[in-house]
């Protein structure tokens, strides 16, 4: 009797009388997105690069934005005040978290953006994490220590403190620019009269990861992120010399003001897998499975076709880590979840489309989308209590120390066997979004559904379906516990 410590893991007693266990064997191939998802301007945003995770390699992640003023005309200080000089200017980030290495400095680069298109991009759609905007000066430079991004930071000449927040100091032409550009110094060329001159002027700046073995995350729309100007300025009604500082943030969509554009913004992420990744050798003993933009794995289950009638009590597919590194695997750590669906082979597309039953048996969906439910459980949700696909920790057979998943497919398979249903090939993979656009129209497009792992968070090298294990107790399979009919 196999048992784990949630209920809803429990495999039925075998007797081999009433009831039987079989293992079935699974057939895996490895596979790559093509990903082309969008990361809203609300989400946290990934930035930084993985130079060396030495099991699934280089990961690159630049995040472009526009930070801009909350009125216009826009003036320093109060209006009319005297500015005496501009004393530097930071670009600032809202850091929320990170992924990989925090030991390795992370290298950040700021560069100009120069591209029309993604200055005037809030009346697009917003673009996928493959596009990146034409670029211009470098702007300055940064080496962040990410343990030490927790620490308090005095800015505003003492006045204020800051924690987790990166700040990069931006070059002397630049400071420069903004201070020829400003009202006062230049009334001709004032980039801070409208939001269409200030979009001329300054289309946004690209931050990137150059060099490091870890990303970071990042939120565009707290305070925090911001274009941070210091001055010194004369008051107008005293004649006092202050020194002030002035911050522009990221508008937000919502913004009621109309003559002012939201800011725009988008996400580049990408992997450069070694060539076992994108290249597989079929019949590998290894799968890759690494969180979006990432891998998958295809399974096959030839068994279940022509399955004998029975009561199935538990049905599950099992998957193991295989340990490597555990250097490595201790500093990139695992995705959270993993999620299953099914191709549909069966029409002139094939599609994919979510697994029957199990994702959440406490409402009715249909994937199919032909019984007026909907196509995902209606919540939005995957009940991970019920379907499993959660990482945890146990001593394996081979006495080594593994994470694992266990998926609940029980109703899926009974349909399968009872009413002779297409044994579809199924998609594993540690998913941050899905979408199946199939359930869309032009006017009304499919929703996308969000599958619980942060954006590029974990990855975990596991036993394929042809791992060497006669006795498959440790490769990936399927489990099925049944009684007869």
């Amino acid at each position: 009797m196999d048992t784990t410590t949630l209920g809803s893991d429990l495999i039925p007693a075998v007797d081999n009388v009433n009831t039987f266990a079989d293992t079935l064997v699974i057939n895996t191939t490895q596979g790559v997105f093509n990903d082309s998802f969008r990361i809203g301007r609300s989400e946290n945003h990934l930035l930084g690069k993985i130079s060396n995770d030495p099991i699934f390699g280089q990961t690159q992640a630049n995040i472009f934005f526009q930070p801009k003023p909350a009125f216009y005309p826009f003036y320093f200080g109060n209006a009319k005040d005297s500015i005496i000089a501009i004393d530097s200017v930071v670009l600032s980030l809202s850091y929320k978290g990170s992924w990989g290495d925090s030991n390795t400095v992370q290298q950040l680069t700021v560069r100009a953006i120069t591209e029309d298109f993604f200055a005037d991009s809030v009346y697009k759609k917003p673009q996928t994490i493959s596009y990146a905007p034409q670029l211009g000066d470098m702007l300055g430079t940064a080496s962040i220590d990410i343990r030490q991004l927790k620490n308090s930071i005095k800015i505003n000449h003492g006045k204020d403190s800051v924690t987790n927040q990166i700040r990069i100091k931006l070059s002397e032409n630049f400071k420069n620019l903004i201070a020829t550009r400003d009202s006062n110094a230049n009334s001709m060329n004032n980039a801070f009269r409208t939001d269409s001159a200030f979009r001329k002027f300054n289309k946004g700046f690209a931050v990137i990861g150059t060099n490091g073995n870890a990303v970071m995350y990042i939120n565009l729309l707290e305070s925090k992120t911001r274009l941070e100007v210091y001055l010194r300025k004369k008051t107008i009604t005293t004649g006092i010399i202050d020194s002030v500082y002035n911050s522009f943030t990221m508008l937000p969509a919502s913004s009621n003001i109309a003559y002012i554009t939201p800011s725009a913004s988008s996400n580049f992420v990408s992997r450069n897998y070694p060539s076992y990744i994108s290249n597989p050798v079929p019949g590998s003993s290894a799968i890759y499975l690494q969180s979006g933009p990432g891998t998958f794995a295809n399974l096959k289950i030839p068994e279940l076709t022509g399955f004998q009638n029975a009561i199935v009590h538990r049905a599950q597919i099992s998957i193991e880590q295989m340990p490597e590194d555990f250097v490595s695997d201790s500093i990139f750590s695992v995705p959270s979840f993993m999620y299953l669906d099914i191709v549909d082979t069966t029409t002139a597309a094939p599609k994919w489309k979510p697994l029957y039953f199990d994702l959440n048996p406490r409402t009715t969906y249909d994937p199919d989308f032909k019984s007026g439910f909907p196509y995902f459980p209606s919540s939005g949700e995957i009940d991970y209590s019920y379907f499993g696909g959660y990482a945890r920790k146990k001593t394996n057979a081979l006495g080594e120390k593994v994470w694992y998943y266990d998926l609940n497919v029980t109703r899926y398979v009974q349909q399968i066997i009872t009413k002779k249903t297409p044994n579809y090939e199924l998609r594993l993979f540690p998913g941050f979004t899905t979408l199946y656009p199939q359930y869309g129209t032009t006017l009304n497009p499919a929703s996308i559904i969000p599958l619980n792992n942060l954006l590029g968070f974990g990855r975990i090298k596991v036993k394929s379906g042809t791992y060497p294990d006669p006795e498959k107790k440790v490769k990936m399979r399927m489990i099925i516990i049944y009684s007869k009919l």
